[in-house]
């Protein structure tokens, strides 16, 4: 994996790496940038992008909502005495690229997931400088290899899952994704499509950066994961990839309890658990139980290992919010 934090592509941009299992059937996996320390209308670093609109499902303030008792207790039957566990650090996470809006679209061949995927072509960068997950030679890569691409001015959000870089063909991924940064994420993309994340969720959107705990804040939802989920969804997740129905849904979100007590962690580590009191974690993909995703950056201190000795029964499932 590279443990580069930036690289130019006609602008500045900050990188990071993860593992997990992927699109249609699930996995883990994130995102990562640069600068902006809050949500919804909130610049996200070099891109000059917002994170959707100030009301969309990873920006909402979750801390008053109602707990969802049977689910919490589902959760709480899957997970038993695991602890949450940073899926980042130095030299992992998963990368994002932000690429200037005269960065020429290329074509993608879609070689798994055609069918749910948005079609090209897509602004992804020239493979001696673009980040793909889990690899420093786009060429060659095995697992999720993730690539994201954010382009300035339109704002537009591009991903695609199981990438590598074929001299002959271009750009090959299992399936690929894009967004509109500028609107609201739910129902730009239809519904029971999966995504380059098993709950059709976009993967930028659930990832903290180095530069908002930094700033100590994260003001929006993180995306987590869990090894068994149910085989069916609810809002904002417009897919499953679960079996039977003692099982969380993709797309459930859970909160840090208000009465965990937090104050003996390193002080980034209490960065994470405010949002997850406040924003909460969004089911995104199938993994391993309650790992989340954030950059990968050089400046990460041993700190955030303190989030390890959170157990996950400190964690509670809320209705979904409308």
């Amino acid at each position: 994996m590279r443990t580069t934090s930036a690289i130019v592509l006609g602008s500045a941009l900050a990188l990071g790496c993860s593992t997990s299992s992927g699109a249609k059937n699930g996995g883990g996996g994130g995102h990562v940038g640069s600068g902006g320390n809050g949500g919804g209308s909130v610049v996200i670093g070099s891109s000059g992008c917002q994170l959707f609109t100030a009301d969309d499902a990873w920006n909402l303030d979750i801390s008053g909502a109602a707990v969802d008792s049977a689910q919490t207790s589902v959760v709480a039957a899957a997970v038993g005495t695991a602890k949450i566990h940073p899926d980042f650090g130095v030299g992992f996470g998963i990368p994002f690229n932000v690429v200037a809006s005269s960065q020429s679209a290329v074509p993608v061949t879609f070689d798994q997931y055609a069918d749910e995927s948005d079609p090209g072509p897509y602004p992804f960068p020239d493979p001696s400088v673009a980040r793909v997950e889990g690899t420093d030679d786009p060429h060659s890569c095995s697992g999720d290899c993730h690539l994201l691409a954010v382009q300035m001015g339109t704002c537009m959000l591009y991903e695609g899952y199981a990438c590598h870089y074929d001299n002959a063909k271009g750009w090959i991924c299992s399936n690929g994704a894009k967004w509109d940064l500028k609107k609201k994420s739910y129902g730009q993309r239809p519904e029971g499509w999966t995504s380059v994340d098993a709950a059709g969720l976009p993967v930028y959107a659930g990832l903290a950066r180095y530069e908002e705990v930094n700033a100590g804040e994260i003001t929006h939802a993180l995306r987590f994961t869990m090894s068994r989920t149910a085989a069916r969804h609810i809002a904002p997740a417009t897919h499953d990839a679960g079996s039977g129905t003692n099982a969380p849904p993709m797309g459930l979100r859970v909160r840090l309890k208000a009465s965990y007590d937090a104050s003996a962690l390193a002080p980034e580590a209490q960065v994470f658990a405010r949002a997850m009191k406040k924003y909460g974690m969004i089911l995104a993909d199938n993994g391993s139980n309650f790992y989340f995703q954030s950059e990968d950056n050089p400046n990460w201190s041993d700190g955030i290992n303190d989030l390890k000795m959170i157990p996950a029964s400190a964690f509670e499932a809320i209705v979904s919010p409308p």
